[in-house]
This record gives C-alpha cells, sequence and structure tokens, in this order.
C-alpha cells in the first residue's frame, strides 16, 4: 500500500509540474492562435491527468472531475495540427451552413414604424434629419442594421414571434453573395444538391404557456 500511495504521489506531481508548464507555455504565447508549445504542453497536462486518475481508480475506485482520454503523443501533431514542416489535413474539409427563419405578427404597424423611427434617429447625427421609415419591411431592417444584425434585434414588444426553424447543413462551398442578385429571395438560401442536413431545430414561442399561466393565477 506504501508503494501504491508514492506511485499516486508521484503521478500527483507530474500532473502540478505538467500544469504549471502549460500555464507558462500559454503565457509565453501571448495569444497566438495554434501555438506549438501550447499544444505539447496541453497533451503533456491532458495524459498526466488521465494517468492520476487512473492510478486513483485503480487504488481507491475514487476518480477526479477531469473527463479526459489519453492522447497518443506520436499522433497528436498529425490528428490535431501538424508536425512541423508535415503539410496537416483537415479532416472536416466542408463548410457548415446555419439557416434561420422566424416569423412574426405585427400587431400595430404604427407602434412598428414609431420604434424604427426611434431607433434611426439615435443613429443619425443631430445635424442631419434622418428619413422616415415607410413600410413594415423597411422597419424590420432598420431594427437589424441598428442592433447587432441579429434576429435578437427584433426582441421588441411591437413584433409578435411566431415560430421559426434553425436548420444545419454541411456544404461544399461557402455561399458567394456576389453570384445572387440583390433582389433574389431563394438563391442564397437553396440547398445544393450535395448539401447534407446535419439537423434541424424547430422554435416555438412560449406566449400560449404563458397566457395559460397567467390566467391560472
Amino acid at each position: 500500500m506504501t508503494d501504491q500511495h508514492g506511485e499516486l504521489d508521484a503521478a500527483l506531481e507530474r500532473v502540478i509540474d505538467a500544469a504549471r508548464a502549460h500555464l507558462a507555455a500559454v503565457r509565453a504565447a501571448q495569444g497566438r492562435i495554434d501555438d506549438d508549445a501550447v499544444w505539447q504542453a496541453y497533451v503533456n497536462l491532458n495524459n498526466a491527468s488521465f494517468a492520476y486518475d487512473e492510478q486513483l481508480l485503480d487504488a481507491f475506485g475514487e476518480v477526479t472531475p477531469w473527463d479526459v482520454e489519453s492522447i497518443d503523443p506520436d499522433e497528436a501533431d498529425e490528428r490535431f495540427g501538424g508536425a512541423e514542416g508535415v503539410e496537416a489535413t483537415d479532416p472536416h474539409p466542408r463548410v457548415i451552413s446555419v439557416r434561420q427563419r422566424r416569423d412574426y405578427r405585427v400587431p400595430s404597424v404604427s407602434a412598428l414604424i414609431r420604434a424604427a423611427e426611434a431607433a434611426r434617429r439615435e443613429g443619425t447625427p443631430e445635424e442631419d434629419e434622418p428619413a422616415a421609415v415607410e413600410g413594415v419591411g423597411e422597419a424590420v431592417l432598420e431594427l437589424l442594421q441598428s442592433g447587432d444584425g441579429s434576429l435578437s434585434a427584433l426582441d421588441v414588444p411591437e413584433l409578435e414571434p411566431l415560430d421559426g426553424v434553425v436548420m444545419v447543413s454541411e456544404v461544399g462551398t461557402p455561399v458567394d453573395l456576389e453570384s445572387f442578385d440583390d433582389d433574389d429571395p431563394v438563391g442564397p438560401f437553396q440547398p445544393a444538391a450535395d448539401d447534407r442536413l446535419v439537423g434541424r431545430l424547430d422554435e416555438h414561442p412560449f406566449l400560449e404557456l404563458d397566457e395559460e399561466h397567467d390566467h391560472a393565477h
């Protein structure tokens, strides 16, 4: 048992040493992406943690919170970055395409236009007079442009969200926006014959559930 305790202590020291080496490599890299020294230190820390976890399990039937698998150092460069002077092969050469649609009901057109005009006014220099917002479509575009460009910019009281859908696909090439006319409503969203649908996420608003909850009280 004494030898087993000594082996555990030694394994723990290797984890500590590897963690310190990893921290030193991270600091030295100063935020560089795909730094080789950081990756090598990561592999050493991963494997030291894995070995300690295995020894702790064998000795006492206990485990650490570290959910890691052993990494073969001889294969690490080939699998995760490529050794120096060796061209790495990308195991995922395709591109991920995310297509999203969400519909909205407009309870009051005038209220929506007022909200859009207020957003436009905030983004217009004081010495300039902002142009009027004409129509629902322009109002929605103004809210998107004045926000962060995502659909979260449309989370306003003037729009009532309806069902939506998100589709994730693997595609052969990224979209080429220059190949589509500005008024083409289908082209940029049309899946190609070799696209592979990974999954679909249906979105449902919780308005009805909230209303039922309110009635219950």
